[in-house]
């Protein structure tokens, strides 16, 4: 649990390589460190509704997100993004993915994910956002489980680490505990937004698949960064009509 804080957070707990290896035998509890880190936005979203006007909330919700999470997942978007944008064939994508420089592709695919972000916080009903944002946390962690499940790493790094370690028995115990998490925060609504997620990480493993020959921590921090954007999308489309209940 520590290490998961320290792999997926910036909280400092203190980290080592042994902590590590132990994190990726249980990589399951991935939706576990996302709920405790969903608690944290929630609290954000709930104080700061009451003194705030709407649109520096979310401001401040996205950079409490931030602040906690680190940037290490929207790098990844971003070189995940320059690499699926690159012209030319595997070798020349890969090549552009682990360019320190930020190309075009990954600025639209980063901003993208940040307008989708703060449009469907600032549009969420009050009394639903804590809520949502502590599924979209849990479906965040379960997006990253479900890439690293379906796909095959290319070359060597933590991601390479964390793809070979996450069997589809990993991945279902994880489904499980988000599951039933996401269902009794928010029923259907909260099913949904987890299984949102998941899909577009397997579509995003394809995307990897096809274009890099396989998965990295890129595509993994990716697979973070959309399927929380997709998860509160998600929250918010099924608000508007209506299915927030059993």
């Amino acid at each position: 649990m520590r290490s998961g804080f320290g792999f997926l957070s910036t909280i400092p707990v203190g980290i080592t390589m042994e902590g590590i290896e132990a994190l990726m035998r249980h990589v399951y509890i991935f939706p576990i460190i996302g709920m405790a880190l969903g608690l944290i936005f929630a609290a954000v979203a709930y104080l700061l509704d009451l003194f705030l006007p709407q649109d520096i909330t979310v401001i401040c919700i996205m950079i409490a997100i931030y602040w906690v999470c680190g940037i290490n997942h929207i790098d990844g978007l971003a070189d995940f993004g320059d690499g699926v944008t690159a012209h030319g064939n595997i070798e020349k994508k890969i090549k552009a993915m682990k360019d320190v420089n930020l190309g075009s592709g990954g600025a639209v695919f980063v901003m993208m994910v940040l307008l989708s972000l703060f449009s469907a916080i600032r549009s969420m009903d009050h009394d639903i956002l804590p809520a949502a944002l502590i599924v979209s946390e849990i479906s965040a962690k379960q997006s990253m489980l479900a890439f690293a499940a379906f796909t095959e790493p290319f070359h060597s790094g933590l991601g390479q680490i964390m793809i070979d370690r996450t069997g589809k028995r990993e991945f279902l115990i994880a489904m499980i505990i988000s599951s039933i998490a996401s269902a009794l925060l928010l029923n259907t609504t909260g099913l949904i937004m987890v299984i949102s997620s998941v899909l577009s990480a397997l579509y995003l493993a394809r995307v990897s698949r096809r274009n890099f020959g396989g998965g990295s921590g890129d595509g993994i921090g990716a697979s973070n960064e959309i399927g929380r954007a997709v998860a509160l999308c998600a929250a918010l489309a099924l608000g508007v009509s209506g299915w927030t209940v059993w």
